[in-house]
């Protein structure tokens, strides 16, 4: 409750400000210097005596030297610079010269998290328009917004420029000049602002808005509201507030300036005060009457003042800009005409002939104003009486700034009488910047109240105004939010705030709230030094607290001892005993009821806090006084069912993975003290636990119930200390769940903490309020309900599972007593509590055995991520569809290929049939640690398979990982194999049903778009576009796009088979197992699948074959324009919905389309062939590539084109390249045989040519050989082309075997059949040679 300096803005480029204002004198450092130097070597004469020599507050830094003369070096520059700040602190302009910059405010994130305001450069540039003129004066004006809704905040705000040519120019944020004007030729010294005030009580006038400028022989002053909307008076050497005179006032200034036939009005008018310093008077005031004309005034020396007269004001609406560009052309190469200045005589003032005042500030009320001089001195003038009244000396260069203090709404408001009006209180800010100090002085004649020391460069930036077109109607309800004063530290960048609290302005006498303050201060700082011993602390603070007098001040001193972490609970309980025992001496009506509240609950908490802490540290075991041998039997019995989920759950969650703890989650961590008093509460004879976070109530359940659930504490003790302090069993519940549940690691490795669970939970059962007497066997009991919330919320299934166990039986037991005094019969008591527990058993068992799946590493070398956690509760809320979802993103995760889980499941199906013959077959497969892992995943999956066979079918768990893969595929585009694996997922879902659903929900969610950006882009480039182009439009590579295509015509090829499938099966019906028929959340997925409107077959069709054209032409990388293959029709049915019914192309197609699709066919084959001649001369062919040709052949059938032209070509290519085997399988399909006996005579005939006429080394054979030939055959083979054979070197057997076939499929009737004859004859006969 001190003074205080807080920081509440940062400054960002603080260097490139400085770099853009100072470029000219980068380059010259040594002026720098020199300037460095002249600025340091200040003579200190006539600083004389300091006043005041006490030590700084505590709240103020200190600044070593070494940090000063690293500061002196760079932040010297801002002295040389015009700065100015709004009042909202939102825009700072920083000016040099002819340049600017305008900095706004930004909210960042830091390094903690934390949000915090910047100010960063918004714009810079150059201010003047006038040759030789500069920036001599800045400010900012907020402009209030005129929409209802406002609260307060600025609309905009305007910089006002003051130049050395005289101009006053009004610029936006942007530094956009909304308008320019001339009112003195000489230099503006300075602008200042008033903005309207709320008067604090009647009688107070309303403060006008006004804008004013001081030239060196005038002051210009103009009315805001006439200006634009509410520009307001700035006010700055000279300082300006309405007055209205008292009668004795009024008539000695009428004897005064009249005489004495001087007439008096009956009202005093209403008047202007002008205060000037400067020389000559030192200070002068003056009087302006309010009247039908313009006060204006001037005088001699520098003490002149003025006021523009009320022409220009009529004229205003032309500087706005409002005038036609006809009527402002002609004034563009003449200086405006400066109007006249009426001069008015200074009443009186302060003379003093040496003394020269530099600057003047009026405080926020008008009453007080702080003068500057030449001589270092700060005085304090009562602006009423026109007098000084008070002078600091040695503050040469001094900044000056006010902050008023609103009382706080206290005891003055709860009198009894009518309450008083608030008071307010006035300080004077002062920085000196030759010592690097800033204080803060109360007014009149107060103490300094606050010194902070914070460097020799910073600057004191006061506005003295808030928003301007705020008055006493707009302003009802609003927060104006404006800083009174701010330093700026330019070697840091900080700007910071005085904060001065009200009861400093109170003298000692007068207020024992500011002793207490101090005591409060002295407390704290006690409680911050860590090396003080516990003894010295307990009697500092004990004499503190009883020396502190306010009620209100003692409870926030006991409060923050309370609060302290290194007091020791000894020390904090004997004060709370002392203190209590003060205030039991004391007047009981004087006491504050409220403190001694504190006082005694607080005691109590702390006796609670050392009865548990000494039961802990006796080192007493706990001794099993309920667990009867009956019940442990039943409880080992479940345990020893469940322990191999158990054991293989430990090892999966324990050491594989490295985690973090922390100190106090260790079992040996005692819980603070001041962490427990935060945590409970006690109100009367009842302690409460406070609710909070998960991390309180386990740290304090920790405190309580550990040391009994590890055996190492007296138990029933320390339930009977428990159940004595009132708390309620079900917060003691609570918090032994809280534990439990939360420390799950520690807990499995404890095998007697099951036993001491079911013991605890026991004792409490038969606490009074646990179980209620009179509960009907045939409702569910409260009490056992809240432990089966706590374990179907609980993420740590393990311990959720063996807490489960134990409380069913006890509660069992508890049912049993019951049921024996109520009904005194030995027939084993039904009931619905315990059908509600065997539900909740065996939902937590299969949880265990869900977690534990999901539990499994990843495979290295995938990308890892953070184990997903399940509950009963989630699973319940995540519909139907949640468990298969959840072993789906398992799958994922696994990197699990879609033919390795169908084995996994393989094994399902294998192991419900004979469970026995799965054992020796696990040996076998384990031959190395791969499948080792791979054989325990498989045994985890098919376990929990077999507890949930209805949530996870063969077809729902397909269907889920397909859907799994395709959300990642559509995440990252680029991994192709995840869109395959979804497509693969899907072909193992036999339901047509499903199939149909999940594809046109695939298509219409994820593909479609993807398909037709890729069409458009093949449509536009004309071919297989580049990888650039496919990242811009299609979002992946060319690669990605082809796969991507690739698994389109798989998945439109499902979306067919499924649609013609769905006919002949009923649908499936959806079931879900007994124990989680209570889901309820998002429909499944499967469900949604079978809601899904069926698709119109033709269309898919369509769009099929548009996608196996798109595939083919990213893979053979074809020119093609795909679209442009099909009519409008087909064109306008593209990329609609499936299930829509479009007008689709019918009957016989346009010929020259057909042409285009048969070349594009035909380049189709010939690419595949030329791949197919590769593979073989390379390491192996690929496998899918011999489905290419009948592909074609499917969509030549589809697309019009004759079939028999395209295996014709195939044929021809596949001899072409050499490959005659394939060419020979295919040759037998061919129809028309005399067309491709022509082809092929052709093909013989280049061979044969190659062979005799185009080797490089002819050999003598074939050129006898030559000779011998027929002249017809030999001109027929020197016109043959060898250049268009793809592989020309082909052994002469396999030509002599195409001769053959050539003869046998020419009729003999053939043109060509005698040629065929004599090329048989001269193949022989080339073989003969060989």
């Amino acid at each position: 409750m001190s003074c205080c300096l807080l920081e509440f803005c940062r400054v960002q480029e603080l260097k490139a400000v400085r770099e853009f204002l100072f470029q000219n004198q980068q380059n010259n450092p040594s002026l720098g210097d020199k300037k460095t130097e002249n600025e340091l070597a200040w003579d200190d004469s006539d600083w004389g005596s300091w006043d005041n020599p006490e030590a700084k507050e505590d709240g103020s830094g200190t600044t070593t030297g070494v940090e000063e003369d690293s500061a002196a070096g760079s932040a010297p520059w801002l002295q040389d610079c015009v700065v100015s700040l709004s009042p909202c602190s939102d825009l700072m302009v920083v000016a040099k010269d002819h340049k600017a910059v305008f900095l706004s405010a930004k909210w960042r994130t830091d390094d903690g998290g934390r949000e915090e305001m910047t100010l960063a450069v918004s714009w810079s540039g150059t201010l003047s328009t006038e040759e030789g003129e500069s920036v001599s004066s800045v400010i900012c004006i907020p402009l209030a917004s005129q929409k209802r809704s406002s609260t307060g905040r600025p609309d905009w705000t305007c910089i006002v420029v003051g130049f050395s040519s005289g101009y006053v120019r009004f610029y936006t944020e942007s530094g956009v000049l909304l308008l320019a004007q001339l009112l003195n030729e000489d230099p503006v010294l300075r602008l200042k602002c008033r903005t309207y005030e709320i008067p604090r009580h009647p009688g107070v006038t309303e403060q006008h808005e006004e804008l004013s400028i001081l030239y060196p022989a005038a002051l210009v002053t103009i009315d805001g509201f006439s200006l634009f909307q509410s520009l307001r008076a700035c006010r700055n050497q000279v300082a300006r507030g309405i007055m209205t005179l008292c009668v004795f006032d009024q008539m000695k200034n009428a004897s005064i300036l009249g005489g004495f036939h001087a007439s008096v009005k009956g009202s005093p008018p209403a008047m202007s005060q002008y205060i000037t310093v400067g020389g000559g008077p030192y200070t002068g005031f003056y009087y302006a009457i309010e009247g039908s004309s313009q006060p204006l005034l001037s005088h001699v020396a520098l003490a002149v003042a003025s006021k523009l007269t009320s022409a220009l004001f009529s004229a205003a609406s032309g500087w706005l800009g409002w005038k036609k560009q006809s009527e402002e052309e002609p004034t563009q190469k003449q200086k405006p005409k400066v109007e006249p200045a009426t001069p008015m005589a200074v009443r009186f003032g302060l003379p003093d002939s040496r003394r020269h005042g530099e600057f003047i500030c009026l405080s926020p009320c008008n009453t007080l104003a702080g003068v500057t001089d030449d001589f270092g001195r700060v005085t304090l003038l009562d602006v009423g009486r026109g007098i000084a009244i008070r002078m600091w000396k040695g503050y040469r260069d001094a900044q000056l700034g006010w902050v008023q203090v609103s009382e706080g709404r206290g005891e003055r408001e709860s009198s009894p009488s009518a309450p008083l009006p608030r008071r307010h209180a006035q300080f004077l800010v002062i920085y000196a910047p030759r010592r690097g100090i800033l204080e803060v002085w109360g007014t009149q004649q107060g103490p300094r109240v606050g010194a902070f020391t914070v460097g020799k460069h910073c600057r004191l930036l006061y506005a003295g105004y808030r928003l301007m077109g705020v008055n006493s109607v707009t302003s009802q309800g609003w927060l104006l939010h404006t800083q009174q004063v701010c330093l700026f530290d330019p070697a840091t960048g900080v700007l910071r705030t005085v904060t001065v609290p009200f009861h400093l302005a109170l003298s000692d006498k007068k207020s024992e709230r500011a002793k207490d303050m101090h005591l409060l201060k002295r407390l704290t700082t006690l409680l911050k030094s860590r090396e003080v011993e516990p003894d010295i602390l307990e009697s500092e603070a004990q004499s503190v607290l009883l020396d502190i007098k306010h009620p209100a001040v003692k409870k926030q001193a006991l409060e923050s001892l309370l609060a302290n972490k290194n007091a020791p609970v000894s020390c904090l309980t004997n004060i709370t005993r002392v203190l209590l025992a003060s205030l039991k001496g004391q007047d009981p009506e004087a006491v504050d009821e409220g403190l001694f509240q504190l006082c005694s609950s607080q005691l109590k908490l702390l006796q609670l806090y050392t009865d548990i802490q000494q039961l802990h540290s006796t080192g007493e075991a706990t001794t099993d006084t309920h667990t009867e041998p009956t019940e442990v039997a039943g409880i080992e019995e479940e345990l020893a069912r469940v322990s191999p989920t158990l054991q293989r759950y430990a090892e999966l969650t324990s050491g594989s993975r490295p985690s973090v703890s922390f100190a106090l989650d260790s079992s040996d961590a005692s819980l603070p003290v001041r962490s427990f008093l935060s945590q409970m509460e006690c109100e009367g004879e009842e302690i409460r636990v406070v609710p909070g976070p998960n991390a309180d109530w386990t740290q304090l359940g920790s405190f309580l119930f550990w040391g009994c659930l590890t055996g190492e504490s007296p138990l029933q003790k320390v339930c009977n200390t428990l159940q004595k302090t009132g708390i309620s069993p079900q917060q003691l519940l609570s918090l032994l769940l809280s534990v439990w549940l939360h420390r799950e690691k520690e807990v499995l490795k404890k095998t007697e903490a099951v036993r001491h669970l079911h013991t605890l939970l026991t004792a409490l059962s038969s606490m009074k309020g646990a179980v209620e007497e009179s509960w009907d066997m045939q409702c569910v009991s409260p009490w056992w309900q809240q432990v089966r919330s706590a374990c179907v919320q609980s993420h740590s299934s393990a311990a959720a599972l063996l807490a489960a166990i134990v409380a069913h039986r006890a509660a069992k037991a508890n049912i049993t007593i019951l049921a024996e005094t109520k009904f005194q019969s030995e027939w084993e008591a039904v009931s619905l509590e315990l059908e509600q527990w065997a539900v909740c058993v065996r939902q937590l068992e299969d949880v265990l055995s869900l977690q534990t799946l999901l539990c499994v590493p990843p495979p290295q070398g995938t990308p890892g991520s953070a184990t997903p956690h399940c509950s009963v509760k989630a699973l319940l809320e995540g519909g139907r569809g949640g468990i298969a979802d959840s072993v789906a993103k398992w799958v994922f995760r696994q990197d699990l290929a879609p033919e390795r889980l169908k084995d996994m499941l393989q094994r399902r199906g294998e192991a419900e049939s004979t469970e026995q013959s799965s054992q020796p077959e696990q040996g076998k497969g384990e031959k190395s640690q791969e499948d080792a892992a791979f054989n325990r995943a498989a045994e985890l999956l098919v376990s929990v398979c077999q507890r949930f066979p209805d949530s996870l079918s063969p077809d729902l768990l397909f269907a889920h990982c397909c859907w799994e893969y395709v959300v990642q595929w559509n995440k990252d585009p680029e991994e192709g194999r995840y869109l395959s694996w979804a497509v693969e997922h899907l072909k193992l879902v036999s339901s047509p049903h499903i199939q149909l659903g999940i594809s046109s929900m695939m298509w219409n969610t994820f593909i479609v778009k993807c398909f037709s950006a890729a069409a458009f882009l093949i449509e536009k480039v004309g071919k297989a576009p580049k990888d650039r182009l496919c990242r811009r439009d299609v979002g992946m590579g060319d690669c990605a796009m082809t796969a991507f295509l690739g698994s389109c015509v798989q998945l439109l090829q499902i979306l067919m088979e499924a649609d013609s499938g769905v006919e002949e099966v009923t649908p499936p019906e959806l079931c879900v197992e007994e124990v989680w028929g209570e889901a309820e959340g998002p429909a499944s997925l499967a469900e949604l699948a079978l809601e899904q409107k069926g698709v119109h077959y033709p269309l898919v069709q369509h769009h099929y074959l548009l996608a196996s054209l798109l595939h083919t032409a990213m893979t053979f990388s074809l020119r093609v324009k795909p679209l442009s293959l099909f009519d409008s029709k087909g064109k306008n049915a593209f990329f609609r919905e499936l299930s829509s019914i479009q007008l689709m192309p019918s009957g016989d197609m346009d010929p020259g389309l057909v042409s285009l699709r048969q070349e594009f066919l035909l380049r189709v084959l010939t690419g595949w062939v030329t791949t197919q001649r590769e593979a073989v001369e390379g390491p192996g062919s690929g496998s899918g590539d011999k489905t290419w040709p009948s592909l074609c052949l499917d969509l030549g059938l589809l697309l019009q084109v004759n079939p028999d032209i395209l295996r014709r070509h195939l044929v021809c290519e596949l001899y072409n390249q050499g490959l005659d085997p394939r060419a020979e399988q295919v040759m037998f399909e061919v129809e028309d045989k005399d067309v491709l006996g022509s082809q092929l005579l052709v093909l013989t005939g280049q061979r044969l040519s190659y062979s005799l006429l185009h080797t490089q080394t002819q050999t003598r054979p074939a050129m006898e050989l030559l000779a011998r030939l027929p002249p017809t055959l030999c001109t027929w083979l020197k016109a043959m082309d060898p250049s268009e054979l793809g592989c020309p070197s082909v052994p002469l057997s396999q030509t002599s075997r195409l001769v053959s076939r050539l003869i046998e499929i020419l009729p003999e009737n053939h043109g060509q059949y005698s040629l065929a004859l004599h090329l048989l004859e001269a193949v022989e006969d080339l073989q003969r040679e060989d």
